[in-house]
This record gives structure tokens, C-alpha cells and sequence, in this order.
């Protein structure tokens, strides 16, 4: 199974895609997301975020500045003030 991950900023569409696993910097800590997951919003810590595209796979990081993370039916979307790169 697949978690389908979102990532977008005020001016675009970044990412929107099918992965294992995201691991977001939460301004109360680190949390994993897996498809599955129980619906939640958190705001989001300046950092980075870590996609494995498979399990075991090692992570992608993507740099990214504070926001909001939401986890519901359709999967993860994280709206990035900023993403580098």
C-alpha cells in the first residue's frame, strides 16, 4: 500500500505523489506518516522532510519553511511556506 504525498507552497503544486513513508519536522517534534494513518493537522517546524519511496529505501530530504501538515482520506499534504531546491 501507498501513501499518496502532497507537497505544495502559496505559488505551486511541488510534489503529488505515491510513497512509503514521510517523515515531517512538527513544531512539537518528528512524526512518520504511513498510509493508514488517523486524520490529524499539525503545524509544521522549519527543517527538513524525509520521503522513502520504498520501505527500507533510504529518505529524500527536502528543506523546507514552517506550515501546516494534514493527514486525511486522500493521504498527506504539507503546505511549505518555502521549499528550497
Amino acid at each position: 500500500m501507498a501513501l499518496h504525498f502532497e507537497l505544495v507552497t502559496p505559488a505551486k503544486l511541488v510534489r503529488s505523489e505515491d510513497v512509503h513513508m514521510v517523515v515531517v519536522p512538527g513544531t512539537e517534534g518528528e512524526f512518520g506518516v504511513l498510509e493508514g494513518h488517523a486524520p490529524f493537522m499539525s503545524t509544521v517546524a522549519d527543517g527538513a522532510l524525509k520521503v522513502y519511496r520504498a520501505e527500507g529505501a533510504m529518505p529524500e530530504e527536502i528543506r523546507i519553511t514552517g506550515g501546516f501538515a494534514e493527514v486525511g482520506e486522500k493521504g498527506l499534504t504539507v503546505l511549505a511556506e518555502h521549499v528550497e531546491g
